[in-house]
């Protein structure tokens, strides 16, 4: 039994993402579509769905393509349960999605030992918070010990490295995803 179900795509968050990226205006968007003002608003707030043409017209506007502005597109389902697996876990180290597609937003727990030498750089704002155990976190050259309960917040861009320093700890890490561009690159 599943809990999620093929859903169509809402191509409206896409398309205000896209437009707002590249400043423009649905006066301007509608003068290089020939779509109407109204229409570029519906389309938006996902009152209408535009034709594959129009959805053509839409992307050369926004210079991209058609099958872009499909995949940045967000499901039109908004509730997903993604399960808690019921048999016995696998030999540790693991590391288990919690969110399912292509969102807004990634979410992974990390259950055992992390390979406390990789360095990890994510483009936008993530999130770790410590669900049980405990972890040394290296991050703008300071160190941080985190314990169950505990979270610590890293902006967009910034280098660091962990690892567990207790048995079975787990940490759950959420973060704005890659293809959002929530955060302007910083020069480093």
């Amino acid at each position: 039994m599943g809990d999620h179900k093929e859903q169509p795509l809402r191509v409206g968050a896409a398309v205000r993402r896209r437009r707002r990226a590249l400043e423009l205006t649905l006066a301007v968007v509608a003068e290089r579509s020939g779509l109407s003002v109204p229409f570029l608003s519906q389309v938006e707030n996902d009152r209408a769905r535009p034709s594959r043409s129009s959805l053509e017209k839409l992307a050369d506007a926004l210079r991209t393509t058609a099958v872009e502005l499909l995949a940045a597109a967000d499901p039109a389902c908004s509730v997903d349960v993604v399960r808690a697996e019921c048999a016995e876990p696998p030999p540790e180290p693991r590391t288990r999605s919690l969110v399912r597609g292509h969102h807004q937003m990634h979410a992974s727990e990390f259950t055992g030992d992390h390979e406390a030498g990789r360095e990890i750089q994510y483009r936008n704002d993530q999130l770790m918070y410590v669900a049980d155990g405990a972890v040394e976190i290296e991050a703008e050259g300071r160190a941080y010990r985190l314990g169950r309960g505990d979270t610590l917040y890293l902006t967009g861009g910034v280098r660091h490295r962990w690892r567990a320093t207790v048995p079975d700890t787990r940490v759950v890490v959420v973060a704005v995803a890659e293809h959002i561009e929530a955060v302007q690159d910083r020069p480093r």
